[in-house]
């Protein structure tokens, strides 16, 4: 085990960043991402800021396209799917890790992410729609996987199609999709009420497995009844702490700000080290919260009722602003306020993940219930979560195997639930890192030498539809 826990943190400080002594070294992701989406916001004239209002409306208030037929699931069930897989721990667990190592201003590192993510999320979404096919089952079947090998000539093409297919399915069984979620429920459930997590595990297999077999639209019903009602209650709850917290939320703004840009001694031994740590974990978080870059905002979408992929596109970059820019956030300014960021537990050791958003939930109205209310909310949160990796990896297992991997795939994923509750915390958000890593490389790359054409295809687009009439 220690050999693995080695070699995943050398990977990991490769793709996201290391400190070595007396010198910060930023990641490869860390130069990759955050130039993708700049470039892709500047192709793209700032679609994330012109269209955002229009956007929000078509997938969250109109939810179906009139006239449409190629898909098999609605706007804003293919939203609520893209929202299932990414509203989990990394809202709850994710926010309060960052913040806990990176400091306050990892948090503003998080909103980079989002920000410019949505461009990114947006051309995920529209390749996925436009290069989509009809798979032997006569379901959608769209994403990197796919518009990589379809877009890109030749081998070079297919290479990274193939491997961002087998880095999706290494991340959704090993990494986001599956084990990092069961842990982080099995460990609030045992924190809050004394549940054993190895039958958190055995419950969490069943659930899934209910849900997953019934494929897409299965997940896109379920998600898009849980999904909305999850988001709604954990925000209305957060809004009452931070109205009882209301005079710290003008520091806390000041803190964020103030140290994504000359760091916290709370978190380095030296100036550069805590502003790098502040960049890569609210980096590296803010990826795992929204996904925006890793390219399953375009298997999501592929499944769509739509006649365009703009206007897919635009539904789904929604899904990166009310993961990051408005769930996240409230996470964050909880945990900033009430101070427990670094606050020690009785044994005189930093909180950590989800003890560290339960504290900050106690400190107010909810009395001593706090980890309670987290644990209830991190389990909604985290299953839904599996439930859309189930469907992102299952389509990235046909596409390298057939439609005869996709029940084994179900079958295989579910089970893996168990093992999740089991393993150590550390060595699980590591491999999920690294796994996202590897999903995005792939992607991104392709994003870069795509972007002209759904540039190009976005202006003509919109220009020939100014009011863009979604009916």
């Amino acid at each position: 085990m220690e050999i693995l826990e080695n070699i995943v943190n050398v990977v990991d400080d490769f793709l996201w960043g290391a400190i070595v002594p007396g010198w910060p070294i930023p990641g490869v992701l860390v130069l990759l991402l955050v130039p993708t989406g700049v470039w892709l916001s500047i192709c793209l004239r700032g679609i994330q800021f012109t269209r955002l209002g229009q956007a929000l409306h078509f997938g969250i208030i109109k939810q179906r396209e009139a006239g449409a037929k190629e898909g098999d699931v609605s706007h804003f069930q293919a939203l609520c799917t893209a929202l299932s897989a990414t509203v989990g721990t990394g809202n709850i667990v994710g926010v309060a890790t960052a913040i806990g190592v990176g400091g306050p201003g990892a948090l503003f590192w998080m909103w980079v992410t989002g920000l410019i993510g949505m461009a990114t999320k947006y051309t995920e979404a529209f390749l996925g729609c436009k290069f989509r096919e009809t798979d032997e089952n006569g379901e959608q079947a769209g994403g990197p996987q796919v518009y990589l090998k379809h877009a890109l000539k030749g081998g070079a093409g297919k290479f990274l199609a193939k491997s961002f297919a087998v880095f999706t399915i290494l991340a959704a069984v090993l990494g986001i999709g599956n084990m990092t979620q069961v842990h982080s429920i099995a460990s609030a459930m045992d924190s809050a009420f004394g549940f054993d997590p190895l039958a958190v595990g055995w419950f969490c297999m069943i659930i899934v497995g209910l849900v997953i077999i019934g494929g897409v639209k299965r997940i896109g019903s379920v998600a898009s009844f849980i999904v909305p009602i999850m988001i709604v209650v954990y925000m209305f709850v957060g809004a009452i702490v931070l109205f009882c917290n209301f005079s710290a939320i003008p520091a806390a703004f000041a803190q964020i700000f103030h140290d994504a840009f000359c760091g916290t001694a709370a978190v380095g031994g030296f100036l550069g080290s805590s502003v790098v740590l502040a960049v890569q974990k609210g980096m590296s978080r803010g990826v795992f919260s929204n996904e925006s870059g890793l390219g399953t905002g375009g298997i999501a979408a592929s499944s769509a009722i739509s006649t365009h992929p703009v206007k897919q596109g635009l539904v789904s970059m929604t899904q990166t602003f009310i993961d990051t820019l408005v769930v996240v956030t409230f996470t964050g300014l909880v945990i900033i306020t009430t101070g427990v960021w670094h606050q020690t537990d009785a044994a005189g050791k930093l909180l950590e993940g989800s003890d560290v958003t339960s504290t900050a939930f106690n400190q107010t109205f909810l009395g001593n219930i706090g980890p309670q209310f987290i644990a209830v909310c991190l389990a909604f949160f985290a299953i839904t979560t599996v439930f859309g990796w189930g469907y992102y990896g299952e389509r990235c297992a046909v596409s390298l195997f057939g439609i005869k991997a996709s029940m084994p795939f179900r079958v295989i994923f579910t089970c893996t639930c168990i093992v999740g509750a089991t393993l150590s915390l550390d060595l699980i958000w590591t491999i999920a890192d690294v796994a996202n890593g590897l999903m995005a490389l792939p992607n991104l790359i392709g994003l870069l030498i795509l972007s002209p054409l759904v540039a190009r295809e976005t202006k003509k687009f919109l220009d020939a539809n100014p009011k863009l009439s979604l009916d």
